[in-house]
């Protein structure tokens, strides 16, 4: 009896460790966040999990173009990709801001740091120097700005909360300004 007793102690002592260390595995910030939200929102807490999405997604994708933008100003060889950066810097940080207080008002989690994908970016463009790390960060920014302009106008469209919807809408049209700055920068530089 007293041995059962000790086998099923231990037995539940390991599964609770199990359970901690598979919560522990997960060091991505932006999965964290989704987690952080998703509990909210089971629990009545928290946002509609579109709008959680939208703000995750858009403090993620801030910040991966914020750390880009600074590593542009350091190592870019062109003057419009270092003048592109500087916009991006001076934009992105004004909407991250908003965001953070916004997500604060609506008890949205975002994420800390990077998200695990993001980070595999920025590692790949401080490897490059020159003339390949502008081309590399022109591509990013185009492709960045596409998804970026076309979250926004979803959200804009579609978010549940008015305020969400609103910061949705209002920045729309920088991001836009980016998508078409960062395109012609693209096109002027493969015509060169």
């Amino acid at each position: 009896m007293k041995k059962t007793l000790v086998m099923m102690l231990v037995a539940a002592t390991l599964g609770l460790q199990a359970c901690n260390e598979n919560k522990k595995d997960s060091t991505d910030s932006v999965e964290n966040a989704h987690d952080a939200n998703d509990t909210k929102e089971q629990a009545g807490t928290g946002q509609a999990d579109d709008d959680n999405d939208f703000a995750v997604k858009a403090a993620n994708g801030g910040m991966l173009e914020m750390e880009l933008a600074r590593m542009a100003r350091e190592k870019a060889q062109s003057n419009d990709v270092k003048e592109f950066a500087a916009m991006m810097l001076k934009d992105h940080q004004m909407a991250h801001d908003e965001l953070k207080t916004l997500a604060g008002q609506k008890n949205i989690t975002l994420p800390a740091r990077l998200g695990d994908d993001e980070q595999k970016h920025v590692d790949e463009l401080a490897k490059l120097t020159g003339a390949e790390f502008d081309k590399k960060y022109v591509e990013l920014m185009v492709d960045d700005h596409e998804e970026d302009v076309k979250l926004f106008k979803e959200a804009a469209d579609d978010a549940k909360d008015a305020d969400v919807k609103a910061f949705a809408a209002k920045t729309l049209p920088t991001l836009q300004k980016h998508l078409e700055r960062i395109t012609t920068i693209d096109k002027n530089m493969k015509n060169a």
